[in-house]
């Protein structure tokens, strides 16, 4: 996929007072991922307003991530699959839209080898770049590492979800991550996944703080909607089972609507992906495939489409529920509380929720409650295709209330005003 690239960034540069030198740290790929992309969104608004940046990711083997608003000499990738870490990057999601490993899946040599990797990289670069802040990205390994390496440095870092589920699900690794109490400030995208934070971590309230995540404002905008019927449906994400896509293309498969056409935008890996197109390919007249695209072919694609489907089992505050509705689109999804947290707003208009089955773990759902929440995703799609047909597409007006708050440049205010305070700078 593309960079986001900020505009005008060069002409907003020195015009705030508190110039910082700012180390930013994500342990996998810095593109493809939604993490990436707001690492990436972080980064060129932090150039626009003045600040030094340099980028610490991971990257597989020798394929060099392009990152045109850094610098080459601002960049060091952590190459996986040679050296001390020869196996493929670790995702914070089990299935990663490219090859990767699971955190469950290493040795305790190869924990202990990507720990000390991580630990002695950020030591050289912060030894070179001298920061003045870390900001590391999910409440997992590399963020305890940067802890352990730079103990009097100020770090922030950004939970996005992820890395809850990591934790909860690996209970053997939460000892390498004893340390997350002594980050100076964690930001979180909502409410809910603050409480959730306090709850897991036992980190105290006033240590969270929320910033919410961000959406490119000047990529995804709506125009007008085409005649329906077909009533025109997006699902755009990993395909995954935890993500919900088996289910919903199950629910397409019972209804074989005419009068209903879903898109399906991504891709995985393994045998969960090849369920996924496997059920898509059964049904050529009712669903597209159209694996990773870039991200103007997604907003393309949204300003056409009528509704964005996201049936998850789990979620922090999915961004994707944003740039659907800046493209005007209706939205039904899960009834996750960073879904409701975001979109309650918005009224039964704009969104129709599936209560979500019961469930064994906290993305896997108890398989005797499936085909009920099957059955419930199959009346959303008629429901919210009737109402496509009946009324109206949502007006600018409600759905800029919902996302005003979420552009990008409102978000990073809020990032930069935790640096201002933790490095003492305000």
């Amino acid at each position: 996929m593309p960079n986001i690239l900020l505009k005008n960034t060069t002409s907003l540069e020195n015009r705030y007072s508190h110039s910082m030198k700012i180390l930013h740290l994500i342990s996998q790929h810095p593109e493809q991922t939604g993490s990436g992309f707001y690492v990436q969104n972080i980064i060129q608004h932090s150039l626009a307003h003045g600040h030094k940046n340099h980028l610490i990711a991971g990257i597989s083997g020798e394929t060099i991530p392009e990152l045109p608003f850094l610098q080459p000499r601002d960049c060091t990738f952590v190459p996986f699959e040679k050296g001390d870490i020869n196996f493929t990057i670790p995702g914070m999601s089990d299935v990663m839209p490219y090859p990767s490993s699971t955190f469950s899946s290493l040795t305790e040599q190869q924990l202990d080898n990507y720990s000390s990797t991580f630990i002695k990289i950020i030591n050289e670069v912060a030894g070179a770049f001298s920061p003045d802040i870390i900001h590391s990205h999910h409440l997992w390994l590399a963020s305890a590492a940067a802890r352990r390496a730079c103990p009097d440095l100020p770090i922030v870092t950004s939970c996005h979800s992820t890395d809850i589920r990591q934790y909860i699900q690996n209970e053997h690794l939460r000892g390498r991550i004893d340390n997350i109490c002594a980050i100076d400030r964690i930001l979180a995208l909502s409410k809910s996944q603050q409480n959730q934070i306090a709850q897991v971590h036992g980190v105290d309230h006033d240590k969270i703080i929320v910033v919410g995540g961000g959406y490119d404002s000047e990529r995804f905008f709506a125009t007008t909607k085409p005649a329906a019927p077909p009533v025109q449906f997006v699902y755009a994400g990993k395909l995954s089972a935890a993500k919900g896509v088996p289910q919903l293309l199950q629910a397409m498969g019972s209804l074989r609507d005419p009068r209903i056409h879903l898109h399906l935008v991504g891709s995985g890996t393994g045998k969960e992906n090849d369920h996924c197109l496997q059920l898509a390919k059964q049904l050529p007249d009712h669903v597209t495939i159209h694996g990773s695209i870039h991200q103007e072919q997604l907003a393309e694609l949204m300003r056409k489409s009528h509704v964005f489907v996201l049936p998850s089992f789990f979620e922090g505050l999915p961004l994707v529920l944003l740039e659907a509705l800046s493209s005007g689109c209706r939205i039904i999804c899960s009834d996750l509380p960073g879904c409701k947290e975001l979109l309650d707003s918005g009224g039964a208009d704009i969104v129709e929720y599936i209560e979500l089955p019961e469930m064994l773990d906290v993305d896997q759902p108890d398989p005797n409650h499936v085909d009920a929440f099957v059955k419930r995703i199959v009346r959303a799609l008629i429901d919210m295709a009737d109402r496509v047909m009946s009324s109206p597409p949502p007006s600018l007006e409600s759905t800029k209330k919902i996302t005003e708050p979420y552009t990008w440049s409102s978000v990073f205010s809020r990032i930069e005003k935790v640096y201002l305070d933790v490095t003492g700078a305000t």
